[in-house]
């Protein structure tokens, strides 16, 4: 079965989802190098991640890096059209997003931060959504509605 994009992104969004809980206070200040290129397996080296792939499909690859608290999603994409249709998609369910050429990781605000201290790139976050209906703005609301 050939997956296309609108099937990979709510799996991959609800990766994301559990992986990415309520964020932290990364200060995310540290030197960035210059954004990283390559293949996932290049980048997942770059990071220091053993990827566990959940995705590889002809226009987007997807692994699973990290342990506990420290987990995150990095993608790569064949095309920079892709990779942007994917944020905006992604971005309305949340979460915080580092995005390189043909690639971004997604996971808690420290985590990426920290990522961006050896991959490079830009931060970018999802959308703020308030918890259950109601308007809780306090602490970590954005994601009370997703359970894990």
């Amino acid at each position: 079965m050939r997956l296309t994009r609108p099937m990979l992104a709510p799996a991959a969004l609800a990766a994301v989802l559990a992986l990415t809980g309520c964020g932290a206070d990364g200060d995310g200040g540290a030197d960035v190098p210059a954004t990283a290129t390559g293949s996932l397996e290049h980048l997942a080296a770059e990071a220091e991640c053993t990827p566990n792939m959940q995705t590889d499909a002809d226009t987007i690859r997807q692994a699973l890096c990290g342990k506990g608290d420290e987990k995150y999603v990095l993608a790569t994409f064949s095309t920079d059209r892709g990779q942007r249709e994917w944020i905006n998609t992604a971005k309305d369910y949340g979460g915080y997003y580092l995005v390189g050429r043909k690639w971004v990781a997604v996971g808690h605000e420290d985590v990426v931060a920290d990522l961006r201290g050896r991959l490079g790139g830009n931060l970018e976050q999802g959308v703020q959504h308030g918890g259950g209906g109601g308007h809780s703005s306090a602490g970590h609301g954005e994601h009370a509605g997703h359970g894990g």
